[in-house]
């Protein structure tokens, strides 16, 4: 596993800073892919879905071979004009490539509501495309950034018959996370070749064990996209190689969701929330995110205080059925606090607080005796995820 972000053969890639934010950042990326690479996606399930999101779900299947992405405006919200917009804009790009337009996938992110100034596209674009460069991925991860502090990417390789397989994976978010398919906004590339199919099945149980798994604030997103591109240019095929690419896949995908979740709005803390015994996987993630959602809980973890009663009330008030009382035990990392649905007799307020002082901490919840198991990952509340969300648009 790399910790240096690779290249993909067969895509290129850049970003410039075309006025679209109100700051000198880049806030507008584009990614080429070389002819014959296939995509998949996963999207936003929020019914007010953003026009790029609509647009990129009806290009998907005509063969994409462009991304185009701008940060400082979700254009979402926007109705009929943005729908126009978006079009535009990819009609600018496939000009500019020499493709069509249905093989641009476009793709925003910022603030809801607000219609995209298409002189900055108009503009921007050209020199976006003058830049492209085999090496730009690194400026892609810096240019979809909105209220992240810190650019989220990741690479992996795995050897097959000699001939080594690359992924590379950049993600961006860092509020209203729980994505409902995928994070925020993620681009991942591999030299793999494989059908458009074969690529979608894999994603979609890539972001289910990773994306679909974290929450910062219950909020899902109306712009969340996922995308993952496959070039062929290594010469390897999946089916040589499935569960390799598969647990490679895994890798990235996981990796970027925890990036988002330590990254997120004002966190403190990076916490696992495991339930384990439950009738199905279904009831383990109820409670999961019953505990994750609470403001109790997130804000107890922020304090560093070892109110364990907000926990206990949060999975008591899941909504599942035949939960029994008895068969409840609550962990703070290793430390035990319910036994049998009854505070545990060597429990102490000095060892809970001790966990709760940590930046990494793990919520085990045993409600049952299966060996059914779901994690979801999640952040504290501190002030100044009120303070970043209060203010994100003055």
């Amino acid at each position: 596993m790399s910790n240096s972000l690779l290249n993909i053969k067969g895509v290129s890639c850049a970003a410039i800073n075309a006025g679209i934010k109100n700051n000198d950042a880049l806030d507008l990326s584009i990614i080429s892919l070389a002819d014959g690479s296939t995509t998949a996606g996963v999207f936003t399930q929020n019914i007010f879905c953003a026009a790029p999101v609509v647009v990129a779900k009806n290009h998907l299947q005509q063969s994409p071979l462009a991304l185009l992405i701008n940060s400082g405006n979700a254009n979402a919200g926007t109705g009929t004009q943005g729908m126009e917009n978006t079009v535009k804009t990819c009609e600018i790009l496939a000009e500019k490539l020499g493709i069509n337009i249905n093989q641009v996938l476009p793709f925003s992110t910022g603030v809801i509501g607000q219609q995209l100034d298409l002189s900055k596209f108009e503009v921007g674009i050209p020199s976006v495309v003058s830049k492209l460069s085999a090496d730009g991925i690194a400026d892609v991860a810096k240019g979809i950034l909105t209220t992240d502090l810190v650019e989220k990417s990741v690479s992996t390789q795995f050897e097959v018959n000699g001939t080594m397989v690359t992924i590379t994976g950049v993600a961006k978010g860092s509020g209203m996370i729980r994505p409902d398919m995928a994070t925020m906004l993620s681009f991942i590339f591999t030299d793999i070749k494989a059908s458009q199919v074969e690529l979608q099945t894999g994603l979609t149980t890539a972001t289910n064990q990773s994306f679909n798994r974290i929450t910062v604030d219950g909020d899902t997103s109306t712009n969340d996209a996922c995308t993952l591109s496959a070039t062929g240019m290594s010469g390897v095929d999946i089916n040589d190689c499935m569960d390799e690419f598969q647990q490679a896949l895994n890798f990235v995908t996981k990796t970027l969701a925890h990036k988002i979740i330590k990254d997120g709005e004002g966190a403190t803390k990076f916490v696992e929330v495991c339930v384990k015994g439950g009738a199905s996987n279904k009831d383990c993630l109820e409670v999961a995110y019953t505990v994750a959602h609470s403001p109790l809980v997130k804000t107890a973890l922020f304090a560093s205080d070892a109110n364990w009663g907000r926990i206990l009330a949060a999975v008591g008030r899941a909504n599942i059925s035949g939960l029994t009382i008895e068969d409840i035990n609550i962990y703070l990392n290793k430390v035990s606090i319910i036994q049998a649905g009854e505070p545990d007799e060597s429990y102490t307020e000095v060892a809970g607080s001790a966990e709760m002082a940590k930046d990494t901490i793990v919520i085990t919840i045993e409600i049952g005796e299966s060996d059914t198991q779901e994690s979801v990952w999640t952040t504290d509340f501190s002030y100044d995820y009120v303070k970043i969300n209060a203010e994100y648009r003055t």
